[in-house]
């Protein structure tokens, strides 16, 4: 098992192409920015999010192309929110707790969207996307949408989302043959563990 892992690997770094490495860089950098409470987390991530649209869908991950294709909106909506002042010129939102009421919509939130990308694909899979494993996608695809969804309003929760999606993340794209891609979720699995520290403490609720 550890040699076809090992062979794997090995496959995949030599068919990565140039737009993977890009991608995954400026992904690395953008969970970084967010890490440390700062706005370029959204220009650079656009970065990331439109070359993976391309990425996604060459690779038949249809729940993932959708992800990067609503990332890629929320990023500009993120992008205007964290940067409003108020008459003081003092950032309004702030990193904040969700209440127990936020929690439940989340979670109703990520149900919704699993279940729409579940038959979404699942029907979509018999005519563009044969590759794809509609349940896993979708599951990845489901805690992204959440994850950012939260991250536009700084909320702590979000980062146990990104947790999830980036859990879900690294094997699905190793099965597919993009191992710099699976990597690149692996670190930011770390990251996401480290965001979610550093956000507990900025926390003002």
């Amino acid at each position: 098992m550890w040699q076809h892992i090992y062979n794997q690997l090995i496959e995949g770094f030599q068919a990565t192409k140039p737009i993977e490495l890009i991608a995954a860089l400026a992904g690395i950098i953008s969970v970084w920015f967010s890490k440390k409470e700062s706005v370029w987390v959204y220009p650079v991530g656009l970065i990331n999010t439109l070359f993976y649209v391309w990425i996604s869908l060459d690779a038949h991950l249809a729940g993932e192309a959708t992800v990067n294709l609503y990332y890629t909106a929320m990023s500009i909506y993120g992008w205007y929110q964290w940067t409003r002042r108020d008459t003081q010129k003092q950032f309004i939102l702030q990193v904040s707790h969700s209440s127990n009421t936020e929690r439940r919509q989340q979670i109703a939130f990520f149900a919704g969207c699993f279940v729409a990308l579940f038959i979404s694909i699942q029907f979509l899979k018999n005519w563009f996307f044969e590759g794809a494993i509609p349940w896993a996608d979708s599951l990845a695809a489901a805690t992204a949408f959440t994850g950012m969804w939260l991250m536009t309003r700084k909320k702590v929760e979000s980062w146990y989302w990104w947790i999830a999606t980036n859990a879900c993340s690294i094997p699905l794209y190793f099965v597919k043959g993009l191992v710099v891609t699976s990597l690149y979720y692996l670190i930011l699995f770390f990251l996401a563990i480290a965001g979610l520290a550093d956000w507990k403490k900025r926390a003002t609720s």
